[in-house]
């Protein structure tokens, strides 16, 4: 059985079908592993869930991203400011304009006096909010971890949190020496490589493996396949394949 592992779709749909395509990926055969961060910033977030629910429920294994723990904690909190952070930091106005909703629509939210998101819980939002709601945070396997963001490397595993499952950078980058090889996303691998611009799965010296190609700023959209490392990039409607 091969294991595909994908990573920080962003939104782009188009994208991530026709990587599945070309990996020729088979529900009844193959292991599907994806890692997070499926909204905020592409054209289709909405689009990409409703994909991914259906992935789901065919098999694959599907984990949260800090973009989907922010659009969770945005609609539970309903606060202004994680309100304004989503929206014009962290890509939330691409997510709600792909459910219907205009910039000055969700303007109408209101300032800190007269706050309210109740006009955007609509029925497509509630369902995706509550498939995101019970999504888990790594899966640990003989030899792997796959996990969104990384691991504390100074804590074992089971005294790790969801804020590290979701967050972490450089300090698991640099120190993390376990025995298991950790598959992640969250940091484009531009940002990994020491060649500046390369959007390549980045294959670190301390078993690390990062994935996240940064599709949605002009890079590439990666799938790993296990134990194989094989890999399969669409960028731009070109497709690239190697082995590594």
């Amino acid at each position: 059985m091969r294991t595909l592992l994908i990573s920080d779709i962003h939104g782009e749909l188009e994208m991530f079908e026709e990587l599945l395509e070309r990996v020729n990926y088979q529900p009844d055969e193959d292991e599907l592993v994806l890692l997070g961060d499926y909204i905020d910033r592409g054209p289709s977030p909405s689009g990409v869930l409703d994909k991914i629910i259906d992935l789901k429920k065919a098999g694959a294994q599907v984990l949260m991203g800090n973009h989907e723990q922010i659009m969770l904690d945005v609609f539970e909190k309903e606060n202004k400011y994680d309100w304004d952070f989503w929206l014009h930091t962290a890509g939330g106005v691409e997510t709600m304009a792909s459910y219907g909703f205009s910039a000055q629509q969700l303007e109408q939210a209101g300032d800190l006096n007269h706050f309210s998101l109740q006009p955007f819980f609509t029925d497509k939002i509630i369902e995706h909010l509550e498939f995101i709601r019970h999504l888990d945070t790594i899966i640990e396997k003989e030899h792997y971890i796959f996990v969104h963001a990384g691991v504390d490397p100074t804590l074992p595993l089971a005294k790790n949190t969801t804020k590290d499952f979701l967050w972490i950078r450089d300090e698991f980058h640099r120190d993390y020496a376990g025995d298991k090889t950790v598959v992640f996303g969250h940091t484009p691998t531009p940002r990994l490589h020491r060649e500046r611009g390369k959007s390549d799965i980045y294959f670190g010296e301390n078993r690390i493996i990062g994935i996240d190609g940064g599709a949605v700023f002009g890079g590439q959209l990666n799938c790993l396949e296990l134990p194989s490392q094989k890999v399969v990039s669409v960028q731009n409607k070109q497709i690239s394949y190697r082995q590594k």
